[in-house]
C-alpha cells in the first residue's frame, strides 16, 4: 500500500515538473516557431523577389537584345543610304557634265546652222556638193595612181636607156680583183638586177661583172649605179646563157 502511494506521489510529481516545464517552455517553443514561420516567410519573399528579378533580367535581356538587332539594321540602312547618296551624287555630277556637253554641242549646231543659212545652201546643195567633192577624191585617186604607174614606166625606160647605153661602152672599168657578191632580186622584164655589194666592197658604176650558178657562166652583167652596201646592174643581152636568178653568183675576175 505504502508503495502505491509513493508511485502515484512520484507520478504526480512528475507531471507537475511536466507541467511546470511546459508552462516555462512554451513561450521559447512558440518564439521558435513564430521565427521560423517568419524566416520562413522572409525567405519565400526573397525568392519571390529573385524570380521576379530574373524575369525582369530576362526581359532585359531580350530588349537589349532586339535593341542590338534594331542598332544593326539601323546602321545597315545608313550605309545603303549613304552609298546611294553618293551614286545619286556621281549621277548628278555625270549628268550636269552631259547637259554641258549637250549644250555646247548645240551651241555649235547652232552656230554651224547660222553659218549654212549665210551661205544659203539647202539640204540638197550640200548633198550635191558631198557628191561632188567624192567624185573630185575619186578622180584625184585615180590620177595619182595613173602617175604612179606612168613614174613606174619612166623609172623603168631610163633603167632601159642606160642599159643600151651601156653596151655600147668598153670594159675598161676595173673593179677591186676578186670581186665577189650575188644577185639579190631580179627583174626579168626590164632586165636589170639588184647586187647585195655596192660601194664599201669597192663597185663602181659602168664595171662589168660575170654571173654564175654552179660553176657555169650564166652571163653578164653592168653597173649602172652604186649605193653604200648594193648596186643595180644592167643585164647584158650579148652575153646572155640563160636566166638571171636570185642568189646567182656575180664576180669580177
Amino acid at each position: 500500500m505504502l508503495l502505491k502511494i509513493c508511485l502515484i506521489v512520484a507520478i504526480l510529481g512528475a507531471g507537475a515538473v511536466v507541467a511546470v516545464n511546459f508552462v516555462m517552455v512554451k513561450p521559447a517553443i512558440e518564439t521558435t516557431i513564430k521565427q521560423r514561420d517568419e524566416e520562413a516567410a522572409a525567405k519565400k519573399v526573397a525568392v519571390d523577389k529573385g524570380a521576379a528579378t530574373q524575369k525582369t533580367l530576362d526581359s532585359t535581356s531580350k530588349t537589349l537584345a532586339a535593341t542590338k538587332n534594331t542598332l544593326t539594321t539601323t546602321q545597315n540602312d545608313l550605309a545603303t543610304a549613304k552609298q546611294n547618296a553618293q551614286d545619286l551624287q556621281t549621277k548628278n555630277t555625270t549628268l550636269a557634265d552631259q547637259l554641258k556637253s549637250s549644250q555646247a554641242t548645240s551651241a555649235n549646231y547652232e552656230r554651224d546652222l547660222a553659218l549654212w543659212k549665210q551661205l544659203k545652201l539647202s539640204p540638197q546643195d550640200v548633198t550635191n556638193l558631198q557628191e561632188n567633192l567624192r567624185k573630185i577624191t575619186v578622180a584625184r585617186d585615180g590620177a595619182t595612181n595613173e602617175s604612179q604607174i606612168l613614174l613606174a614606166n619612166l623609172q623603168a625606160a631610163l633603167a632601159r636607156l642606160g642599159q643600151l647605153s651601156l653596151t655600147n661602152k668598153e670594159e675598161d672599168v676595173q673593179l677591186p680583183a676578186g670581186l665577189k657578191g650575188h644577185v639579190a632580186a631580179v627583174d626579168p622584164k626590164f632586165g636589170f638586177v639588184i647586187l647585195d655589194i655596192g660601194e664599201d666592197k669597192g663597185v663602181l658604176a659602168n664595171g662589168i661583172m660575170m654571173v654564175a650558178r654552179g660553176g657555169n657562166l650564166i652571163g653578164k652583167v653592168q653597173i649602172s649605179r652604186v649605193d653604200k652596201t648594193q648596186s643595180i646592174a644592167n643585164i647584158l643581152p650579148a652575153w646572155r646563157r640563160g636566166e638571171v636568178m636570185e642568189g646567182d653568183v656575180v664576180l669580177y675576175q
